[in-house]
């Protein structure tokens, strides 16, 4: 298969099992161009290396020198064969261009409720990550539905957000919201009106922000680099 360059992944697809989010610290604006510059030399030079591979997208972060990596699959089977026979050339030529990236660990989820499937071109991906102490796959579930109450019952929601897609680790112990923003100014907009994030002073607001168990998290802006899937060449 040949590989594609695409805007943007089809989050909501109906096959992908499975999703791998990552994150890379080149340094420096500098290196992260690079970085991304060598990605796409890396990918784009080779055939699309595994039929379960179903996407593979890149973001730069606000910061220095961030960058994400999210890609979709159709199951565990599928990634531990790529990691045994294409990634370390992938990954050797990427070094070999920019030495010294650190790489700063891999979770895996499972898409569980998005609050549409996305329409416009998102200029900025918001990354909401929640850390609960303990696995519990139905405290990840409980805690997303909280989510859509409160969305659901904001007398005066944010605008400015085009899509939410929550996803659920499957080790039960964290919830990622990729979040699809017009751009990273409305997402900056939002979090400066009245309230604790985003979102109004509602009690169904308060629930999901004082949950109990939650441990850890963070939000970060991303803005889109590379978008990758399989072509339909043969």
């Amino acid at each position: 298969m040949t590989v594609e360059f695409v805007s943007r992944p089809d989050v909501t697809r109906a096959d992908a099992g499975l999703v791998k989010v990552s994150t890379w610290d080149a340094g420096t604006p500098q290196r992260r161009r690079r970085a991304v510059e060598a990605i796409r030399s890396a990918w784009g030079a080779r055939r699309w290396p595994h039929p379960g591979l179903l996407s593979y997208s890149v973001y730069t972060g606000e910061d220095a020198g961030t960058l994400l990596h999210y890609s979709q699959w159709t199951g565990e089977e599928s990634h531990q064969d790529f990691v045994r026979d294409g990634r370390d050339e992938r990954n050797a030529e990427i070094d070999a261009a920019v030495p010294g990236i650190d790489r700063l660990g891999l979770h895996t989820y499972e898409l569980y409720r998005s609050t549409s499937p996305g329409g416009r071109e998102p200029g900025c991906v918001v990354v909401v990550e929640v850390e609960f102490g303990g696995a519990d796959k139905a405290r990840q579930r409980d805690w997303v539905d909280g989510v859509f109450e409160a969305l659901g019952t904001d007398p005066a929601p944010a605008t400015g957000g085009l899509a939410g897609h929550f996803h659920v680790s499957t080790d039960g112990t964290r919830v990622l919201n990729y979040a699809e923003w017009v751009s990273a100014q409305a997402h900056i907009e939002a979090l400066a009106a009245p309230g604790d994030g985003i979102g109004s002073r509602t009690p169904q607001w308060e629930r999901v922000q004082s949950y109990p168990g939650v441990t850890g998290g963070g939000v970060r802006r991303y803005t889109p680099a590379l978008s990758l899937r399989p072509g339909a060449g043969g």
